[in-house]
């Protein structure tokens, strides 16, 4: 067996490494195989067979539509506590322009954010503890589905995972490209940014481009409100607080028809913030700035505003460990405590608003690597036995074995 180019500290990686030839071979099956949120049919279905594979001692299907869990108890359950550690399976909806044999097979639908991998990795750590069981308590493994947009981790939620699976507290992990492989990144507090859709709705009065005067032009009042919505970020939140308003379509009128100011125009973006106070500000902003703007040029406008995912935030305490147990494996120079937050978003954070836990970022590119959604994005299967024993480690050290 060809030694993994990757080395890490402890007993799991050493033992996962073993095993690292057939992780890459799932890993790649599963990009084959791209499925989109709650169609994940196959990929459940492989999640299944390899946890029975493994030996854990409870396998449930069907939580949350297409999500899978796996129970492993440790070889003594004294201590009552019990852990959850979280993957996501779902694809995108993107054309996939790599050449490799294992691309995907599935036309207009690809692996581009890693959740194969992180699949993977879960299945790995599954392997590891149910050979090994030197914990105290019961590890929960939990393969979600539907997080591109799907919230798929409120659906486990609402579906009772927390109840049938009463964990003490849930951890997660992301592969991040612009991380060197064998580097953890975390903070104690936000990791990702809450995720908002905006709909602005303009009406207007349709009539002649030659006789503008005689109607109300959506597109033109449109095109103000784009403008102004821009000063909130800059004069609305504190210069020491985090906030994008991003405007990124409008659709008025019809490209053929060059004379013709149409009746509606609208506009659709995303708002991305850490803090909720922001977060309602900004909302309530939107909703003053484009009714005013529309009365002004005597139009009406209507916003829409739709919460999808709230931010991701790390409880203290759980951030603290998750650090210290990636230290340990890493060690501290390719550690970083102080993530830096990403204002991209995560539906991890339903797990976070339900329980403690924690959210890290794996490298696995460093320079020249294509980051995430990107249509020629693979993921580096060299860090598949580091993923898989963070996760291992986390139980372990969650739930040590003590000595009698």
């Amino acid at each position: 067996m060809l030694a993994p180019r990757l080395k890490a500290n402890g007993r799991a990686f050493a033992h996962i490494a073993r095993f690292h030839p057939e992780l890459t071979a799932l890993r790649r099956d599963l990009h084959a195989h791209p499925e989109l949120g709650f169609e994940e049919v196959y990929t459940s279905g492989r999640v299944r067979e390899a946890l029975k594979l493994c030996g854990v001692d409870e396998i449930h299907t069907g939580i949350g539509k297409t999500g899978v869990v796996g129970v492993i108890r440790g070889k003594r359950s004294t201590s009552g506590k019990m852990i959850g550690l979280r993957a996501d399976m779902d694809a995108l909806t993107m054309t996939e322009h790599n050449d490799f044999a294992w691309k995907s097979s599935t036309p207009g639908m690809m692996h581009g954010c890693g959740h194969d991998g992180h699949t993977t990795m879960l299945v790995g750590a599954a392997r590891y503890l149910a050979e090994t069981r030197n914990f105290d308590g019961t590890a929960v493994l939990i393969f979600q589905p539907g997080e591109e947009g799907f919230a798929g981790a409120k659906a486990m939620i609402e579906d009772g995972l927390f109840q049938r699976f009463p964990v003490d507290a849930v951890y997660g992990m992301h592969n991040w490209p612009a991380m060197k492989p064998g580097t953890v990144g975390i903070n104690a507090g936000p990791m990702m940014a809450a995720a908002d859709r905006v709909t602005i709705e303009v009406t207007g009065r349709g009539g002649h481009g030659a006789h503008a005067y005689l109607a109300i032009d959506p597109v033109l009042v449109a095109a103000h409100i784009i403008t102004a919505v821009q000063s909130i970020v800059s004069r609305n939140v504190r210069p020491i607080d985090s906030a994008v308003v991003s405007l990124c379509a409008i659709q008025a009128g019809d490209l053929h028809a060059m004379s013709v100011i149409p009746g509606k125009a609208t506009i659709v973006g995303t708002i991305r913030t850490f803090n909720a106070d922001v977060q309602a500000n900004i909302e309530r902003r939107l909703s003053e700035l484009c009714s005013a703007i529309a009365l002004g040029m005597g139009a009406t406008a209507s916003v829409h505003y739709e919460r999808v995912y709230p931010a991701t935030i790390n409880t203290p305490d759980e951030a603290q460990f998750a650090g210290d147990v990636a230290q340990a494996l890493v060690g501290a120079e390719h550690l970083v405590r102080d993530m830096e937050p990403s204002m991209g978003a995560e539906d991890f954070s339903f797990m976070l608003q339900s329980k403690p836990g924690a959210y890290m970022r794996i490298g696995q590119g460093g320079e020249g690597s294509c980051f995430l959604h990107n249509s020629r994005y693979d993921f580096n299967d060299d860090i598949l036995p580091l993923g898989s024993a963070l996760h291992a480690s986390l139980a372990e050290q969650w739930m040590p074995l003590t000595a009698d």
